[in-house]
C-alpha cells in the first residue's frame, strides 16, 4: 500500500508540475505578445484620413476612403498621401496591404525615413514588375543591387513589411523577404518626383492602388 501511496504522490507532483510549467510558458507567450501590441499603433482606422493628408503631385488622382481601404487613383503621374502625425526615424517597422486595382506600374511607393535622409521602396513599377530601394548611391530602384521583378496581381491583396535599423533596411512582400540592404557607407536617397511624400507617405504611379491595415511598431 506504501508503494502505490508513494507512486500516486508522485504521478500527481509530476502533473502538477507539467501543468505549472505549461501555464508559465503561456503567461510569458501572452507577456511577449502585450509587448508586441503595444509598441504597435495603427496609423489608419478605416474610417478616414486623420493624419494622412492627400500629397499635392501635379496632376494627382483622387483620394477616398472606401471599404476600410485607403484609394489612390490613377493620376496624370502621381496619385499619393503623406503622414502628418508623430515619426520614428529608426528602429521600426511599418506594416500595409496594398493592392494594384488598375495600371501597369507601381501600387505602391513607400517613401520612409532612415534617420534623417529619405528612401522609397517600390513595389510593381517600371511597367509592372520592378521592386527595390530608390535611391541608393544616387542609383534607382531599376539600377542598384535591391532590384527584384515580380509579377502582380490586380485586385489582389498583398501584405508589406518593412523594417529600418541603424544599419540595415529590410522588407519582406507575403512573408518573402525581397530586400536586406546593409546602409552603411551607402548615400540614400529619392527620386525628384516622390519628394513631396517624404517624411513618410504612399504613392501611385499613372495606376489606381488601394491601401489598408497601416501599423507601424517601434523596435
Amino acid at each position: 500500500m506504501m508503494i502505490t501511496n508513494h507512486l500516486k504522490s508522485t504521478l500527481i507532483y509530476r502533473t502538477m508540475c507539467t501543468r505549472l510549467h505549461i501555464l508559465i510558458l503561456l503567461l510569458g507567450a501572452l507577456t511577449i505578445a502585450g509587448c508586441h501590441a503595444r509598441n504597435e499603433i495603427s496609423l489608419f482606422d478605416g474610417k478616414k484620413l486623420g493624419h494622412w493628408a492627400i500629397t499635392d503631385f501635379a496632376g494627382q488622382g483622387d483620394v477616398y476612403v472606401k471599404d476600410g481601404s485607403i484609394f489612390l487613383e490613377k493620376g496624370d503621374y502621381m496619385t499619393g498621401i503623406t503622414w502628418t502625425g508623430p515619426l520614428v526615424r529608426m528602429n521600426y517597422e511599418i506594416s500595409l496591404e496594398a493592392m494594384r486595382v488598375s495600371g501597369t506600374d507601381f501600387f505602391c511607393g513607400l517613401t520612409f525615413p532612415v534617420g534623417d535622409r529619405p528612401c522609397t521602396l517600390i513595389l510593381g513599377g517600371w511597367g509592372g514588375d520592378l521592386c527595390g530601394l530608390s535611391s541608393i548611391d544616387s542609383f534607382d530602384a531599376s539600377e542598384n543591387e535591391t532590384t527584384r521583378f515580380i509579377s502582380f496581381k490586380n485586385d489582389r491583396w498583398y501584405h508589406v513589411l518593412l523594417r529600418v535599423r541603424d544599419d540595415r533596411i529590410e522588407a519582406w512582400l507575403d512573408n518573402q523577404q525581397i530586400v536586406n540592404f546593409i546602409t552603411t557607407d551607402r548615400d540614400i536617397d529619392i527620386r525628384i518626383e516622390v519628394v513631396p511624400s517624404q517624411p513618410l507617405g504612399i504613392a501611385t504611379w499613372r495606376t489606381t492602388g488601394a491601401i489598408r491595415n497601416i501599423k507601424l511598431r517601434r523596435l
